[in-house]
């Protein structure tokens, strides 16, 4: 997401919303939420201004994993002055990896690789509420880390190297562009 993108923003007050309601959003091109209390970790990350649909501009303070009872999203972007939380279908579709399916009345996701349901959700109001949502997220975010000291330098990993340069790709995308010589040696 970059300076030039925009996020939809309801005030919390018209909204109804709780903070933990997820809102699949196919207008949002990140995933995104304002508490920061669900992320597992956050990876600190230059403050970048995020400009909304009305041209407030917000702080991106950082990105890492969510991880609540009913929901589990890798790459959410933290972002304290918005007033909900956004799944963003485009991310979800963008990876390759999910299917996500909209009718009148509810929608729901399914993992393409293993072919199960992974996620499920309610219209209200004319939005799509999350019920559900278990996006795998990998084994090293799940553990609550202190990156606050975490810095790349020339003698970090390749792996590692590749990994922040390229926005926190997955490992298995890393491997493929790996594989198909995209990186160099």
């Amino acid at each position: 997401m970059s300076a030039s993108s925009s996020i939809g923003q309801l005030p919390h007050s018209s909204s109804g919303m709780s903070h933990s309601e997820w809102v699949l959003d196919s207008g949002a091109s990140h995933h995104i939420s304002p508490d920061s209390s669900s992320f597992t970790y956050v990876s600190p990350s230059p403050s970048i201004p995020v400009m909304t649909t009305d041209g407030t501009h917000m702080p991106l303070i950082g990105v890492g994993s969510v991880v609540t009872p009913h929901l589990s999203l890798p790459n959410v972007y933290l972002i304290p002055n918005l007033k909900l939380n956004l799944a963003s279908v485009g991310q979800l579709c963008d990876s390759g990896d999910y299917l996500v399916i909209f009718s009148s009345s509810f929608c729901c996701v399914h993992d393409l690789q293993s072919k199960k349901l992974i996620g499920t959700g309610h219209r209200e109001n004319g939005l799509y509420i999350l019920d559900e949502l278990k996006v795998s997220v990998p084994v090293a975010t799940t553990t609550t880390v202190d990156l606050s000291f975490f810095r790349l330098s020339s003698s970090s990993s390749s792996f590692y190297l590749w990994h922040s340069c390229l926005v926190h790709v997955s490992s298995s995308r890393l491997i493929f562009l790996a594989s198909a010589g995209a990186l160099g040696n």
